[in-house]
């Protein structure tokens, strides 16, 4: 038996009013539409996934709140940017680390907008300290983390973010794994369509996606010493 879906087509083309209409008195006024179409079926969604997400590992969190739960909030942080529109254009759903302090930590994450749908796993933008652990980490360990990737591959993930362009400071650019220590960024990604969210198996295809990253996971709690 599927479980009804959350999002619907009225999710995307609440973003596109948004996208035309972004101004902090047009989303006052229309804040109710905002209620039903994006932030409910989000709600309903994390409160969906929480089963399987602690099936996934118990230290991860799925908090149905609507502030300062497993949604993000929809305001931008404008401070540092040319942009100054107040509100993103995107759903962000992310399930972290109840370690985490912020959201740079290992975790998954949902990312729903018209220019682009996508799943992720892993961590993005991690401190110095916490990315110098996971280089040592996979040059110490190297087979385990061959071992994630080449699962994440089959699963039609890719690894994707930022990388340097010269070798990390203490690592030979000889290593085999070279291009991999020069990562800033370990999150896999896999693109999913408009209408795979608005499909009746969303959940359950969310649920299969996520446990296709769990030994990515494994391995960056383990560089981390994270439980997991």
């Amino acid at each position: 038996m599927h479980t009804p879906s959350h999002f619907t087509p009225a999710s995307f083309d609440f973003l596109i009013k948004l996208e035309c209409n972004n101004n902090r008195e047009w989303f006052k006024a229309n804040q109710a539409e905002y209620e039903q179409k994006i932030r409910t079926p989000a709600l309903d969604f994390i409160e969906a996934m929480s089963g399987s997400i602690l099936g996934l590992s118990p230290r991860l969190t799925a908090v149905a709140k609507k502030v300062g739960g497993s949604l993000m909030r929809p305001q931008r942080d404008s401070r540092f940017s040319h942009d100054k529109s107040p509100y993103k254009l995107n759903v962000g759903i992310q399930f972290r680390h109840f370690q985490a302090k912020d959201v740079h930590a290992p975790g998954l994450y949902l990312h729903l907008a018209n220019d682009g749908c996508f799943i992720a796993a892993g961590i993005w933008h991690p401190e110095a300290k916490a990315l110098n652990a996971i280089r040592h980490c996979i040059d110490e360990n190297p087979n385990g983390y061959q071992k994630a990737i080449t699962a994440l591959t089959a699963a039609g993930f890719e690894l994707s973010g930022s990388s340097l362009v010269r070798p990390p400071r203490g690592f030979d650019k000889e290593h085999p794994l070279i291009e991999e220590l020069k990562r800033k960024d370990f999150i896999a990604v896999k693109p999913i369509s408009l209408e795979q969210v608005c499909r009746t198996d969303f959940v359950e295809f969310c649920s299969q996606q996520f446990a296709h990253t769990s030994a990515l996971m494994h391995y960056l709690c383990f560089a981390l010493e994270l439980d997991f």
